[in-house]
């Protein structure tokens, strides 16, 4: 079974996040970038499955300019085989990149593809949903347990009020919840060795897709600064508050 995986370069999830002044974005000159959280989990789920003997090969795949090969090769420093990087300075939405997925996948001819479920950059929570749409194939999203059972992969789902497990025949998408693993720590001589592992470089015109936005974005602003609480005297005071000045969110 050959595993295709994502890994996209977010803001790091310790940085506190701040809006550009004029409004057209979040900051990221001179912040510390790291490798998507969720989509870690689906690289670790991917090569525990090759070490297990499951999968037969991980290729790890990251769309976006040069930088984005530092997560890459922490990625193979994890134990994916090899990586590819789609290379672009386009500010990338979920379709878009749904759409190079799909060439990737006609390209690669994996038998399972694993995603985050989401980046913590814009939390869209779309891009596995849609490339799943686009291959026609099954997809189990937000999974919190992943096994292969004969020629299916048998994925247990969070949902609200808890799991719901589906079995997929392959070839299938998988989107990877917090609760399905712990990533390994990279240590030093796995870093050196991912050196030497190929990384391949791609032009979108390769891919023959075209990266158009679909969504427009206007303005970027924090959320509103929150007031702070108050005590009340009696259960009284609190009632009348909650009645006349809570907000409905």
């Amino acid at each position: 079974m050959k595993i295709l995986v994502t890994a996209k370069r977010v803001v790091d999830y310790n940085v506190r996040v701040r809006v550009k002044a004029d409004g057209t974005g979040v900051e990221t000159s001179n912040v510390k970038m790291s490798m998507n959280p969720f989509d870690e989990i689906g690289v670790e789920e991917a090569v525990r499955l090759r070490e297990a003997g499951v999968a037969t090969e991980v290729v790890v795949v990251s769309l976006g300019d040069a930088a984005v090969q530092e997560v890459l090769r922490t990625a193979l420093a994890m134990g994916a085989d090899r990586a590819v990087h789609v290379d672009t300075a386009e500010a990338l939405q979920p379709a878009a990149v749904s759409r190079c997925l799909a060439a990737l996948v006609a390209r690669e001819a994996p038998d399972l593809v694993v995603l985050g479920k989401q980046a913590i950059d814009d939390d869209c929570n779309q891009t596995a949903q849609m490339l799943g749409a686009r291959l026609g194939w099954p997809q189990g999203t937000f999974a919190c347990a992943l096994t292969r059972e004969g020629d299916e992969v048998v994925v247990k789902r969070e949902v609200d009020g808890g799991n719901r497990t589906v079995a997929l025949g392959l070839p299938a998408v998988v989107s990877t919840d917090l609760r399905l693993n712990e990533p390994r720590y990279v240590k030093l001589p796995n870093i050196m060795k991912a050196k030497k592992k190929p990384l391949e470089q791609l032009a979108v015109s390769e891919l023959g897709v075209s990266l158009a936005p679909s969504v427009r974005c206007d303005r970027v602003s924090e959320p509103p600064v929150r007031s702070g609480g108050v005590r009340v005297a009696d259960i009284a005071e609190l009632v009348d508050k909650l009645r006349n000045e809570a907000q409905v969110i």
